[in-house]
């Protein structure tokens, strides 16, 4: 039963690709991601506000550290998803998002010093390899002549913020609860998504979006962080990271059924 902690993780996790998509024809991208950190601070301020003021000498040296960790996991990671949207499909953003185990690796060795091994070395050109067939649609020649689309940088520079996320959380191991370190990222997080929120031409909100702000808020922001929390204790952080590597499937599962999209040979190449 252990396992269902990161496997229903992954799950509610696999299901934000899906709203994200859904989401690019209902809501504006600065919106969405402004209301659902919103939504997560407001609920989890009544359970985690006072430990966090009580906390508030312990916590004022490491600002700075949990600012720029709010500013990757909160602000660029789910935004530039929201905006890639847009224009790339739920089984993309589902294969991409699988590869920030690996460029947690990869970041690990260039920031934490670890030295690669051959496995390292060997997962990381077939990781390359997969990626490259993807984005061209298994057309190699397609890609050369005309570039990546914005879409598809946008959905891997997302990659790229939550692996150095990952990372930078666990070289500078901020000795607070895990929840009161989060608490304060969220705080961050919504504080600097108001810029965009109040340029946004249209910000309001109605029963099409509505769901999917509650969604992301709630499921992928709270539940889905507490059961992968749950699954590290008891697991461990390398038995639970395996877990990710169901992400593209259960995307892709989702998105066929729900989306009505179309798995091609290049999605299942790549993917592998």
């Amino acid at each position: 039963m252990v396992f269902l902690f990161p496997l229903v993780a992954v799950l509610i996790w696999s299901i934000n690709s899906i709203v994200s998509k859904l989401s690019a024809g209902a809501i504006d991208p600065a919106a969405i991601s402004f209301y659902r950190w919103l939504l997560a601070l407001l609920v989890l301020t009544p359970f985690v506000l006072p430990g966090v003021w009580r906390q508030r000498q312990q916590i004022t040296p490491h600002l700075w550290r949990l600012l720029l960790l709010g500013l990757l996991g909160m602000v660029l990671y789910q935004s530039l998803a929201y905006y890639a949207a847009h224009s790339v499909s739920a089984l993309f953003m589902g294969i991409i998002g699988a590869l920030i185990p690996l460029l947690t690796v990869l970041l690990s060795v260039l920031i934490l010093r670890l030295a690669p091994t051959v496995g390292i070395l060997l997962g990381s050109i077939i990781s390359f390899a997969g990626l490259v067939w993807l984005v061209s649609e298994g057309d190699l020649p397609q890609l050369l002549s005309h570039g990546l689309g914005k879409g598809e940088l946008m959905m891997f520079a997302a990659s790229v913020s939550y692996a150095l996320y990952g990372v930078l959380t666990k070289r500078w191991s901020i000795p607070l609860p895990t929840w009161r370190s989060l608490y304060v990222q969220i705080l961050f997080g919504v504080l600097l998504l108001l810029p965009g929120f109040l340029s946004a031409p249209d910000v309001s909100l109605n029963l099409h979006n509505l769901p999917l702000v509650a969604f992301a808020g709630l499921f992928a922001s709270i539940i889905a962080p507490f059961l992968w929390i749950q699954g590290v204790q008891r697991l461990g952080a390398s038995t639970t990271s395996i877990f990710m590597n169901l992400t593209p499937l259960f995307t892709a599962v989702i998105a066929v059924l729900f989306l009505h999209e179309h798995l091609h040979s290049y999605h299942w190449i790549g993917g592998a």
